[in-house]
């Protein structure tokens, strides 16, 4: 209760009590019930007693004063014409209407109500009066009910939520152990290539199952298969796995063109970061045509990419899924992460920090279909060998090459083209060349017997020529 109504009783129910009422006073004027309808003054609590005969020894009870008439009463107030009182003893008649003492009592308790409440909802209480008032008729209400959810709630295509239910169905988390009693073994992700059963990978996620070791295969749904090795390709970081025992309606994500994705497009990773499976995470293309020269931390050679970045959240265990556009549609595999430790990029950092790379899909497309194909990666090449220290000038052609051979080899495609030890590649296509790792993501960007443009730098002068790129089988 509010303590603003504190000192003040309540009027007790106007019902009729349960004895008499006690009759007024023999000594008090006849005369004075009248003013009795005035309102109360002040504090004083208001007694409504119920309208009984006043007997006076000296007069007949026809002429004992009656309560105010009703038509002396203030209109609308208190009391109405008195009933007939039955004897003492007799049942009671039916309660009469709440008296207007009582009434005007509460009114003032529900407008300290109203005004406390007015305070505490401020403008906003203001305005819903103010709409309520001017409703198209009198009993116009602000209450607002909470809406009811649709009973069949449909997220809209191109969704996250839409894509992500599409594409977790298709998408696999890996994990693989070494050969041996101490086996060490990793998780990573892969996606469905086709319904034979062939997934495709990163070739670091299942490296260490390769030779004798075991790969596992696990759907969103939690069912496990057996799997195997068909290919890796090492330089490219892409490997193709394939089920043992494939199940009938596997569904391949579709692939897209990650030649037209643009900067600022929508991107959708899906992976088992830190083994957490089916994980889904959003950004979007940060750069694109971005040279990586990433390593596996096994000292083993490092695979060089022209990636595509993204700040879609990429950690360990993630690699080798998918990087998705809005459409659900992959334009990358995931495969590396900017490292805060010495600089380079690596598969098994701490964590992401928003820097993640992922090979084009076009180019992981090329190396599925020649693993599938053949089990062996193929990669195009110029035939020279280039500085991979020096950062900032281009690509040099170093003075020699490995164990002393000729750094240009002969009637290789660079020595068709022209070139020689000690120039300076700076373009090769439309992209621009700063180093030696660069050169190579570029390189590997095309097919062998393609024909590119390059540009290059002999003793201080810029030239141009077409090289025809040849190939390698295999990472050795």
């Amino acid at each position: 209760m509010s303590t603003e109504n504190e000192g003040t009783p309540v009027p007790a129910d106007p019902a009729a009590p349960s004895t008499p009422p006690t009759p007024p006073s023999m000594e008090k004027p006849a005369a004075e019930p009248a003013p009795q309808a005035a309102a109360p003054q002040g504090d004083e609590p208001t007694v409504v007693q119920a309208p009984v005969p006043s007997p006076a020894p000296d007069q007949a009870p026809a002429a004992a004063p009656a309560p105010t008439p009703a038509a002396a009463a203030p209109a609308g107030g208190w009391p109405p014409p008195p009933p007939a009182v039955p004897a003492w003893g007799a049942p009671h008649p039916p309660v009469p209407p709440a008296p207007e003492a009582p009434r005007r009592r509460i009114g003032g308790l529900v407008a300290a109500v109203l005004v406390a409440s007015l305070v505490a909802g401020g403008i906003g209480g203001g305005i819903g009066y103010w709409a309520a008032e001017r409703g198209d008729n009198g009993f116009s209400s602000t209450t607002v009910s909470s809406g009811q959810a649709p009973a069949s709630f449909k997220r809209d295509p191109g969704t996250v939520a839409a894509v992500a239910a599409k594409a977790l169905p298709s998408v696999v988390t890996i994990q693989a152990k070494s050969g041996g009693q101490d086996g060490e073994g990793g998780t990573g992700t892969g996606f469905v290539y086709d319904q034979e059963g062939h997934i495709v990978t990163n070739n670091h996620v299942v490296a260490s199952a390769a030779d004798g070791g075991t790969l596992s295969v696990t759907f969103s749904d939690g069912k496990t298969y057996d799997a195997e090795v068909v290919g890796r390709a090492q330089g490219y970081d892409v490997a193709v796995i394939k089920l043992k025992d494939a199940p009938k309606g596997l569904t391949p994500l579709p692939l897209g063109d990650s030649d037209k994705v643009a900067v600022g497009d929508s991107t959708i990773a899906i992976g088992a970061p830190f083994g957490l499976s089916n994980t889904v995470t959003t950004g979007i293309v940060s750069a694109k045509n971005r040279p990586v020269a990433s390593g596996d931390g096994s000292g083993g050679s490092n695979s060089y990419m022209s990636a595509l970045q993204t700040d879609a959240s990429i950690n360990p265990g993630n690699s080798g899924g998918p990087l998705l556009d809005a459409s659900g549609a992959v334009i990358g595999i995931n495969s590396a992460i900017q490292s805060t430790s010495g600089g380079g990029f690596g598969q098994s950092q701490a964590g992401s920090i928003g820097l993640g790379f992922a090979i084009p899909v076009n180019q992981a497309k090329n190396v599925a279909q020649q693993l599938i194909k053949t089990g062996k990666p193929v990669y195009p090449v110029i035939g020279a060998t280039v500085n991979m220290n020096e950062k900032g000038q281009g690509a040099t052609i170093a003075g020699q090459g490995s164990g002393g051979t000729p750094s240009v080899t002969p009637n290789g495609p660079a020595a068709k083209a022209g070139l020689k030890a000690g120039d300076v590649i700076t373009a090769f296509g439309d992209h621009p060349i700063d180093s030696g790792p660069t050169l190579i993501s570029e390189i590997w960007t095309y097919k062998p017997g393609d024909a590119v443009k390059i540009t290059y730098e002999r003793d201080g002068k810029t030239a141009t020529a077409t090289v025809t790129l040849g190939e390698r089988t295999g990472d050795s």
